[in-house]
C-alpha cells in the first residue's frame, strides 16, 4: 500500500490529524481515521447474465465486469455494495452487443475471452492484465490492486486505480487541456471551474471528459472513466513506469476500449457516448459575437457592415446586455424595445440571431421565471434546507438543479417567447459550471444537495455533469418547441457524453500567440475526445489582437466546426460591480472593436478571404461533419491519426487533418516567413498552388500573409462551392465545384441536404460518392450516389490538379461533351451535368 500512495501524486494530502486505522490506539481520539479497502483474494467469479460477471473477493470493495462487445470491457468498483447502472455520459441507446465468451479457470486466476481480448485477473488481489487474444502483447496491467479509501468524518473519499506505462508511451485527449498535445510526464485534474484568462499550466478548465488514448508501440486503446467526481489522471509524472487515476468518491465505472487503430478507440468510445445530430447549415458558417452589442443600432451597424463589406456572416450573438438586468429570457426595453422586428429583420438579410442564457437565475419576486421556479421547488438548496443564494450577474441568483427531470422539462418550456415566438435561432448557455463570482472557489459549496435523477447526491457528485444537463435540458426543451428544426445550442461547462446535445467553445482566452497555438491544441484534443463541434474565441477573449495575430486565428478557425469571433471589449471580469454608465463611457472611448475589419486596408482583406475559404469549403466540412454523425471518426484529427507507427507524426502532432483529406499546418508565431512542415506518407499536392510533393519527408513551406500552408491527399475529390454572403444563399447555387488532386488512385464525397430540419433523416438528402482512375492520358471519374434530396445543383464543375499533358476530348456518360476543356499549365477544368454517372478525360 506505501507504495501507491508514494507514486500516486494526490491534489491533496491526509488532513493533519487523519491516521491509518491500523496505527490508531484504541484509548486515543484524532482528527479522522481513513481505512482501506480493496477487492482482495478471489475466490469465484460468477455469470450474473450473458455478458456481466461478479467477482467474488473477500474484501468490501465489489468488482464487476461487463463484455460490450468484442473489443469494449467496462469494469465497475463500488465499495461496500454492488454498484447503479446509472449514467448521464453513457447514450441511452448504447447497449451491450453480442459476443462469444470464453470463461477459464487454473490456480492463479480466471481468463474472459473474446474473439480478440484476453481478460485475466489474479486470484490473489484481482488484479487486472488484458492482452490481445492469441498474443502475449499487453494492452492494459495493473500495476497495484484496486483500491479505495473510507474515513469516518467523510466517508468514501478516494477509488484508484493504477496501472503500467513508460516514457515511450503516447497520452492524448481528457478534452480542453492546455497542455502539450502528448500529456506523459504530467498529471492532470478534472473539475469545472470559470477558468477566466486561463493559462497553459491551468488543468481545471471548463468540463471534464475523464478519456484518454494510450498509444503504445504503435497499437492504441482507450480508457473512458465513467465518474463524475473530482478526477485526477497521472500519466507516469514521477518517471516511474506507473500511470494512476483517482476520483474523490463515488463508483470507478471504467471502459477498456481497444484499437488497435486510434479511429477505432474514437469511434467506439462514440458508440458509448454518442454523437450529436447533423446541425443546421447556418451554424458551420461564420458567427460574430463580442460582450456585448446593444443597443439594436449597434447590431444592426454591424450587420449592415459584414454586407457592405462583402464578407459572409451567418449569425450575431447578443451577450448579457440584451436581457432586463441580467434576467433570463427577457429584453431590455430601451435598447431592445421591439426584438421580434429586429430579429426578423436581420434574418431577411441572412442573419440568425443567438442569445445567451444563464443557469444563474435572479432573486426578484416580480421576475416570473423566480417566482414560479419557487413555486415548483426548482432551484438547488444547500444541505440545511434553504436555497442556495449566490453572486453571478446579479447580486442575488438562485440555481435551477438540473439534474432533476422536472426541473429540465420546466426549464425547456421557458424558451418558448424568445425561440417560437420572437424567432432566436440559437441560444448559448455560458456560466453553468456552475460559476459563482466573490468566492475563489468559483463554484457551490459542495454540501449543496441534487436529485440526480433520483440517485440523491451532493456538489461533489454533480459539479461535474451541472453543464452538461442544463445543455440537455435547453437542447430537449428545444425539440419539444420546435420538433421540426435542428437546435444549434453553444455550451460551455460538460461532461463526457454532453456532446449530444450543444456544441462547444474554448472560454474566455487570451489574445496572444501561445493563446493561438492552445486554440489549435485544445480543439483538436476536444475533438479526439467526442466534441467535434468545438472552437475558440477568435482573436481572444481577453486584451485586443494585433492585426497578424487577427489573421493567422481566423485562418486557423476555418476549420474549427465552430468559427465565431469572441471579445471582451472593455468590459472588467465580474462586470456585474461596475457601474453600467461606466462601462459605456469606456465603450464610447475605445469600443475594442474584433470585428474582421477591425484593423482596415489589407488586414481586412485577409481576414475576407479567411472567411470566404470558409464558406467554399461548406461542402466538404459539412460531409465530413456528416461522417461524424454517422460513424464517429471526429472531423479534426491529429497528424498522428494519419499514421500513428511514424514517430514524426506524432512530434508533428499539432498538424491536423480537416476531414479525411485536408492537411493543416497552423501558423502560431508571429513575423515567420517560413514553417517547417511534415508531409506523411502518400504524395500530397499544396491546396494553393498544385504542386505535387512526396509524402514522408519535411517541407519548408513559404508563408504568404493572406494564407496557411494546406495540402491535399494525392487522390483526394474536394467539393466547394462559390463564395455567398450566407449559407441560405446556398439554396440557389447551381455549380458543385470538384478540385479532382490526380493520382493512379482516388476518391471523394459529397452529402448535402436541405441544410435544416429532419428530413435527411428519411432519405431526404444526396449522397455523392466519387472514384478516380487514371491510366497514363485517360482520366476516369465515376459518381455514385444514394438519397432522395434534389439539391440545386444542376452542374459539376470538374477541376483536374497535375496534369502532365494538355488533354483533349471530354466524354460525359459515353457521349462526346461538345466543347473543350480550359487548360492552364498543370490543371484543367470542364463544366458536365450535376448528375454524371461517369466522366473520362484524355
Amino acid at each position: 500500500m506505501a507504495k501507491i500512495q508514494k507514486t500516486a501524486r494526490l491534489p491533496y494530502h491526509t488532513a493533519p490529524g487523519t491516521i491509518n486505522e491500523k496505527d490508531t490506539v484504541s484509548t486515543l481520539r484524532y482528527d479522522d481515521v481513513y481505512y482501506d479497502h480493496y477487492v482482495g483474494r478471489v475466490s469465484a467469479i460468477r455469470q450474473q447474465s450473458s455478458q456481466t460477471y461478479l467477482v467474488e473477493g473477500e474484501g468490501q470493495v465489489h468488482l464487476g465486469l461487463q463484455i460490450w462487445n468484442d473489443d469494449i470491457v467496462r469494469f465497475f468498483f463500488s465499495y461496500g455494495r454492488e454498484a447503479d447502472d446509472f449514467s448521464y455520459a453513457r447514450d441511452p441507446k448504447a447497449k451491450p452487443q453480442e459476443a462469444a465468451i470464453d470463461l477459464e479457470e487454473d490456480p492463479d486466476g480466471f481468463v474472459l475471452s473474446t474473439r480478440t481480448l484476453a481478460i485475466r485477473i489474479e486470484r490473489a488481489d484481482a488484479s487486472i492484465r488484458i492482452t490481445e487474444r492469441g498474443s502475449e502483447t499487453v494492452l492494459h496491467a495493473y500495476a497495484a490492486p484496486f483500491y479505495s479509501r473510507f474515513t469516518l468524518m467523510h466517508g468514501l473519499d478516494q477509488m484508484r486505480l493504477q496501472f503500467r506505462t513508460d516514457p515511450s508511451e503516447a497520452f492524448y485527449g481528457l478534452g480542453d487541456k492546455a497542455w502539450n498535445t502528448d500529456l506523459q510526464g504530467r498529471w492532470f485534474e478534472n473539475w469545472n471551474s470559470d477558468s477566466f484568462a486561463y493559462g497553459k499550466e491551468r488543468d481545471a478548465l471548463y468540463r471534464t471528459i475523464p478519456f484518454f488514448y494510450g498509444l503504445r508501440e504503435g497499437k492504441a486503446y482507450g480508457i473512458f472513466v465513467d465518474n463524475t467526481y473530482r478526477s485526477c489522471f497521472d500519466f507516469n509524472s514521477h518517471s516511474d513506469g506507473l500511470a494512476t487515476v483517482w476520483t474523490d468518491g463515488g463508483e470507478f465505472d471504467y471502459y477498456f476500449i481497444n484499437g488497435p487503430r486510434l479511429d477505432d478507440v474514437a469511434r467506439r468510445y462514440h458508440d458509448l457516448t454518442g454523437r450529436p445530430e447533423l446541425p443546421p447549415l447556418w451554424a458551420l458558417g461564420y458567427h460574430q459575437c463580442r460582450w456585448s452589442y446593444y443597443p439594436e443600432t449597434r447590431v444592426k451597424e454591424v450587420a449592415a457592415t459584414f454586407r457592405e463589406k462583402k464578407i459572409p456572416c451567418d449569425a450575431i450573438y447578443l451577450d448579457i446586455d440584451y436581457m432586463d438586468g441580467y434576467r433570463c429570457f427577457t429584453w431590455d426595453p430601451e435598447h431592445f424595445p421591439d426584438p421580434k422586428r429586429m430579429i426578423r429583420e436581420l434574418r431577411e438579410d441572412g442573419f440568425h440571431t443567438v442569445v445567451m442564457i444563464d443557469p444563474g437565475i435572479r432573486v426578484d419576486p416580480d421576475y416570473p421565471v423566480y417566482s414560479d421556479g419557487v413555486e415548483r421547488d426548482a432551484f438547488c438548496r444547500r444541505s440545511t434546507g434553504e436555497m442556495m443564494i449566490g453572486p453571478v450577474w446579479p447580486q442575488e441568483c438562485v440555481w435551477p438543479d438540473y439534474t432533476n427531470p422536472r426541473v429540465r422539462d420546466w426549464w425547456g418550456t421557458l424558451y418558448r417567447e424568445l425561440y417560437v415566438e420572437q424567432g432566436v435561432s440559437g441560444f448559448w448557455n455560458d456560466m453553468n459550471e456552475p460559476a459563482m463570482f466573490k468566492v475563489t472557489a468559483l463554484t457551490f459549496p459542495l454540501d449543496v444537495r441534487h436529485d440526480y435523477d433520483g440517485f440523491t447526491g451532493d456538489h461533489k457528485k454533480a459539479h461535474n455533469i451541472y453543464g452538461m444537463q442544463m445543455t440537455r435540458a435547453t437542447f430537449e426543451g428545444l425539440k419539444q418547441l420546435l420538433p421540426a428544426k435542428r437546435p444549434f445550442l453553444l455550451g460551455r461547462a460538460s461532461f463526457s457524453g454532453g456532446q449530444r446535445f450543444a456544441s462547444l467553445w474554448t472560454g474566455d482566452n487570451i489574445a496572444s500567440w501561445e493563446h493561438l497555438a492552445l486554440a489549435n491544441r485544445q480543439c483538436l484534443r476536444l475533438a479526439i475526445s467526442g466534441y467535434s463541434f468545438c472552437g475558440t474565441d477568435i482573436g481572444g477573449f481577453v486584451d485586443e489582437p494585433s492585426p497578424e495575430l487577427l489573421t493567422r486565428w481566423l485562418q486557423l478557425a476555418v476549420f474549427h466546426p465552430l468559427m465565431r469571433v469572441h471579445s471582451m471589449g472593455n468590459n472588467t471580469d465580474g462586470a456585474a460591480e461596475v457601474e453600467a454608465d461606466e462601462v459605456k463611457e469606456a465603450e464610447a472611448l475605445n469600443r475594442q472593436d474584433q470585428e474582421p475589419w477591425a484593423h482596415g486596408g489589407q488586414h481586412t482583406d485577409h481576414n475576407r478571404k479567411a472567411i470566404e475559404l470558409r464558406y467554399r469549403l461548406l461542402p466538404y466540412l459539412y460531409t465530413a461533419f456528416q461522417r461524424h454523425v454517422e460513424t464517429g471518426i471526429p472531423v479534426l484529427r491529429n497528424l498522428f491519426f494519419y499514421d500513428q507507427v511514424d514517430p514524426l507524426c506524432r512530434q508533428f502532432g499539432d498538424q491536423f487533418l480537416a476531414g479525411d483529406d485536408l492537411l493543416v499546418c497552423p501558423v502560431v508565431e508571429p513575423g515567420n516567413k517560413s514553417l517547417g512542415v511534415y508531409l506523411p506518407k502518400g504524395d500530397w499536392y499544396d491546396y494553393f498552388t498544385g504542386k505535387r510533393y512526396n509524402g514522408a519527408q519535411k517541407v519548408r513551406a513559404r508563408l504568404r500573409a493572406d494564407r496557411l500552408p494546406i495540402f491535399v491527399r494525392a487522390g483526394a475529390i474536394v467539393p466547394t462551392v462559390d463564395v455567398v454572403q450566407h449559407t441560405r444563399e446556398l439554396a440557389g447555387a447551381d455549380t458543385l465545384n470538384l478540385t479532382v488532386f490526380l493520382a493512379e488512385r482516388g476518391a471523394g464525397a459529397m452529402y448535402w441536404d436541405a441544410g435544416e430540419g429532419y428530413g435527411y433523416q428519411v432519405d431526404q438528402f444526396t449522397k455523392r460518392s466519387f472514384h478516380l482512375r487514371q491510366q497514363g492520358k485517360s482520366i476516369t471519374i465515376e459518381q455514385e450516389k444514394s438519397g432522395q434530396y434534389n439539391a440545386s445543383f444542376r452542374y459539376a464543375n470538374i477541376r483536374l490538379i497535375g496534369l502532365e499533358h494538355a488533354p483533349g476530348r471530354v466524354e460525359v456518360n459515353g457521349s462526346l461533351l461538345p466543347h473543350s476543356l480550359q487548360f492552364d499549365r498543370r490543371s484543367a477544368s470542364v463544366v458536365v451535368p450535376f448528375d454524371f454517372h461517369k466522366v473520362v478525360i484524355e
